[in-house]
């Protein structure tokens, strides 16, 4: 059994989540729940991201404490995740106790390796972000990621020497052009280290929220070298060696285009400094877009994961934010796009066939499974699918991967309208009519196994109502994916439409 270890940024709790956070979180779900499937020994993180000017200038503007704003906060965002079936294996909030013990232990080693030196700071800094940058890098004097103006910061911080990292960055991404996905987000990692790398200031004095550094206390870590860490401390870093020697190092951390230069430049010249390994894999996505702008707070154009559940449920969600458009480029998301998907893939084409085959099942075979055929027309559909799947996974396309599911569903679809299972009936050739059920029954089966990952409460519904024992989930794959697995006897239930159409709010 393999490990396979999978984490999403962790959120900044001083604001509510949004359909942004939900994208990310929800496509490290799917990709987990795929990989366990296959057996592998699988951990999923998130978390929320809990220190930081930002956290402290936002509690103090609500008259309470940074602690009571960020334990508000943080339990929305875990109850929004158990909204959408996120079925994450642990949820790291950097103001645990754990931790602080793995970032104080990595700050004292980068620190003892010569890494870290005092010095002063004098810039240009967005709190929004969290982040310094060069004039150079504003927009009209502003951030170029929030659009708001900096601020001119002079403290003395301690420097991490990232300088001291360029070739090794470039060696090993030469040695390992896997490690940044899609292709080009590396080359704008490689163009943004062949630029040459600046030291970066990792303390802060002016604020107190914040992990406090080993070997001198009136500095807290800047919040990218402490809620970085959040990979590692989930894992044991600092707490539990063997936990984290299972797991280390991740597979794939799930991040925004936006904060990919500290994943990929940053986070990887730490962890070489600390003697840790990198990252397999550091995917970063596009932003999704609502009527072509980012989401913001300022901007009013978040839209909260509940509003859309409430009117397309859980499963019809997911299904939208993982197939209406690919797993890296930006998307724009739009009310009409998504009713859209909803009534053409879920209600007529999976919730419709669905609904067919099991009536049809009822009407002219008792309500049993028949006998499927062997060599029937749709086993090549069905491995096609499996395969189309299982490729693009490993590619994160959830959208190209849940189209050849797709196809087996019209496959199946167009295999009744050619078979015509109720001309059979009515000319009274039992057989032939079992004969298509059969295969059609089997059909759903490898959809609901195929599907569970995105659809987990869909796929298991379809499950029971196939007179199948536990859950599609709980099967094992690639096996499970073979064709002829349904048994003959067992008894079926049509039920009510799995996605009844939906019309226009």
């Amino acid at each position: 059994m393999s490990s396979f270890y999978v984490t999403t940024p962790i959120y900044y709790p001083n604001d509510v989540p949004h359909i942004g956070h939900a994208y990310t979180t929800v496509a490290g779900d799917v990709l987990t729940r795929w990989r366990r499937m296959f057996g592998d020994d699988v951990f999923f993180l998130t978390g929320t991201d809990e220190h930081g000017l930002k956290i402290q200038r936002a509690a103090e503007a609500n008259g309470i404490t940074p602690q009571q704003m960020v334990d508000r906060t943080s339990a929305q965002f875990q109850e929004t995740w158990r909204l959408l079936d996120i079925a994450n294996d642990d949820f790291i909030r950097t103001t645990e106790p754990r931790h602080y013990a793995g970032v104080s232990q990595f700050l004292q080693t980068v620190y003892d390796a010569g890494d870290i030196e005092l010095g002063t700071y004098e810039g240009l800094y967005c709190v929004s972000c969290e982040a310094y940058y060069n004039e150079d890098e504003l927009v009209d004097g502003c951030c170029p990621i929030h659009g708001r103006p900096v601020e001119h910061v002079t403290e003395e911080n301690y420097f991490f020497k990232l300088s001291r990292y360029q070739d090794p960055l470039l060696h090993h991404y030469a040695q390992h052009p896997e490690a940044v996905q899609p292709d080009s987000r590396r080359n704008e990692v490689l163009g943004f280290i062949k630029q040459g790398l600046r030291d970066f200031s990792m303390s802060r004095t002016s604020i107190n929220w914040g992990v406090p550094l080993p070997w001198d206390p009136k500095h807290v870590t800047y919040v990218w070298f402490d809620a970085l860490l959040n990979y590692c401390t989930a894992v044991g870093y600092g707490t539990d060696p063997q936990k984290f020697e299972r797991y280390w190092p991740a597979d794939y951390h799930l991040v925004g285009k936006d904060i990919l230069r500290f994943h990929a430049v940053y986070w990887p010249a730490m962890l070489m400094s600390a003697g840790l390994e990198l990252p397999k894999c550091v995917f970063a996505h596009g932003w999704l877009l609502v009527g072509g702008e980012k989401m913001s707070k300022t901007g009013l154009n978040q839209i909260a994961p509940a509003d859309l559940v409430a009117e397309f449920g859980v499963d019809g969600f997911r299904y939208h934010f993982m197939v209406d458009q690919r797993f890296g480029p930006d998307g724009d998301f739009s009310y009409e796009a998504m009713l859209a998907r909803y009534n053409s893939d879920l209600a007529n084409n999976f919730g419709n066939l669905a609904n067919r085959v099991l009536t049809m099942a009822v009407n002219y075979c008792g309500g049993v499974v028949p006998d499927t055929r062997a060599d029937g027309p749709l086993v090549d559909a069905a491995a096609a699918a499996f395969d189309g799947l299982r490729s693009n996974m490993a590619k994160l396309d959830f959208s190209s991967g849940y189209g050849a599911v797709w196809e087996l569903i019209r496959a199946t679809n167009s295999f009744i309208e050619d078979e015509q299972p109720w001309a059979l009936n009515k000319a009274g050739d039992h057989a032939a009519v079992a004969a298509v059920i059969g295969d059609c029954l089997e059909a759903l089966r490898i959809v609901s196994v195929l599907t569970c990952p995105l659809m987990p409460r869909a796929s298991a519904e379809l499950w029971r109502r196939l007179g199948q024992p536990g859950r599609p989930d709980e099967q094992r794959l690639p096996d499970a994916a073979g064709w002829g697995l349904l048994p003959a006897g067992n008894r079926l239930e049509r039920g009510a439409p799995l996605f009844p159409r939906k019309e226009p709010s």
